[in-house]
């Protein structure tokens, strides 16, 4: 099956399931619990996947540490950035209120609010409010397995990063430990492999969960339901441009002092391509291609674009911290401004951690939502547009290559090409 293929099955399902709600009307809203057990497999898949990418980041690269240290604080600085502006657009336009009636149920009786424990009011009330105390704790892991059976994502990203530093540590006692920890490392990396195949597989069920929630959406509300979701797009897409516009065009322009003409000259043909396959990860050979066109030393470029390829993901942390909010406004959850610098920060993690696989902002969506107790009923029909948004997520995180690895050779002073050469 060609990756083409389903997002024209998740446009096929999302028209049969409008057209199946407006004939059957309210009696269609059983179809609506399709979609909770995938939107569950998904979050099952995604947390080991979580932990296997990072031991594997952390254990298999070798990188200067110094370099590694600039590019960390140029990519975190970019990723906040992006969380501004998503937390700027969500101030100003509010998508959440378009979303309101995505759930086709009145404000505060979403199913996933009821599993948290956190509705005490009647449906029709003011705006519900996270219990931060109740977050923060929860971001620390009680046990080993409690991050992975509550999808816990800081706290799974905590035991990966313990995992990886911890083996690397050991691999630099001794020749049999290196040797040992280069095995682990390769059963790692295998088990990773074959976690990236499952979550493949999980994501051709979601046309079918997009059926579901269409259908009853449609049956209780009508074509209402779906008003909401072109101002939605309309408003993520609209944070990607001001992203790139200003801030990539920002350091192109004025720190690396380069023509924006003669980069977007060069940039545009991976750009195009990731927008078009929807993946940077495939995009990097092109990549690679244009930032030594662009005179950028091979080791920047290969630091900056392919051992950092889970950092330059400003795409999916835009996207996860206006779609995260949205979900929250639109279920009645008011969300107090630490609040929403938590999930900021949930989410800028969160997409560090999955970058590279199949629909990995959704995936990476998904467990931001759970270790914060948000809703999650929505998504399924979210889904329904991500065809379009994934695609400019890539096409963003590519562009986000291109200019840290410039940024990053500027930074270092690089002259000559230098390959960076991994450890497995």
């Amino acid at each position: 099956m060609k990756k083409k293929n389903l997002t024209l099955w998740l446009i096929v399902a999302l028209v049969a399931g409008i057209l199946t709600g407006i004939t059957f009307g309210p009696s269609a809203g059983f179809l609506g619990d399709i979609g909770k057990p995938i939107i569950n497999i998904i979050k099952t898949v995604a947390t080991p996947l979580v932990f296997f990418a990072i031991v594997d980041a952390v254990v298999t690269t070798h990188v200067r540490g110094l370099s590694f240290l600039r590019l960390f604080a140029l990519t975190t600085f970019n990723g906040c950035i992006a969380l501004a502006i998503g937390l700027s657009l969500h101030a100003l336009f509010q998508p959440g209120e378009a979303l309101r009636v995505l759930a086709g149920m009145p404000v505060g009786s979403i199913d996933g609010l009821q599993a948290a424990g956190n509705i005490t009011t009647p449906p029709i009330q003011p705006a519900m409010m996270l219990d931060l105390q109740k977050i923060l704790d929860g971001l620390v892991p009680k046990s080993i397995v409690d991050p992975f059976i509550n999808a816990n994502i800081a706290g799974i990203v905590l035991l990966a990063l313990l995992a990886g530093f911890g083996l690397r540590a050991h691999a630099a006692t001794s020749r049999e430990a290196q040797e040992s920890v280069d095995r682990l490392a390769a059963i790692n990396h295998t088990l990773l492999k074959g976690v990236e195949h499952c979550i493949k597989w999980v994501v051709w069920l979601v046309p079918l969960a997009v059926f579901g929630v269409s259908a009853k959406a449609a049956g209780e509300r009508g074509l209402q339901a779906f008003t909401g979701l072109g101002y939605y797009v309309a408003v993520v897409l609209g944070g990607f441009v001001i992203h790139v516009g200003i801030v990539y065009s920002a350091w192109i322009k004025f720190y690396c002092r380069q023509s924006l003409r003669a980069f977007w000259r060069e940039a545009k043909k991976p750009v195009f391509y990731a927008f078009g396959c929807n993946s940077s990860l495939a995009t990097l050979p092109l990549t690679l291609t244009t930032l030594d066109k662009l005179k950028v030393s091979r080791r920047s470029s290969t630091l900056a674009a392919c051992v950092g390829t889970n950092l330059n993901n400003d795409g999916i942390i835009l996207y996860e911290v206006v779609t995260a909010l949205a979900v929250a406004s639109a279920s009645g959850i008011d969300l107090p401004l630490m609040q929403q610098i938590t999930l900021a920060g949930l989410c800028l993690i969160a997409a560090m951690g999955v970058a590279g696989v199949p629909e990995a902002g959704f995936v990476s969506l998904s467990l931001v939502l759970t270790t914060l107790h948000l809703p999650t009923a929505a998504l399924p029909l979210l889904l329904s547009v991500d065809w379009l948004l994934a695609r400019a997520r890539s096409a963003v995180n590519t562009t986000s290559d291109l200019v840290c690895s410039s940024v990053l050779d500027r930074l270092d002073g690089s002259r000559q090409p230098h390959e960076i050469s991994p450890r497995l």
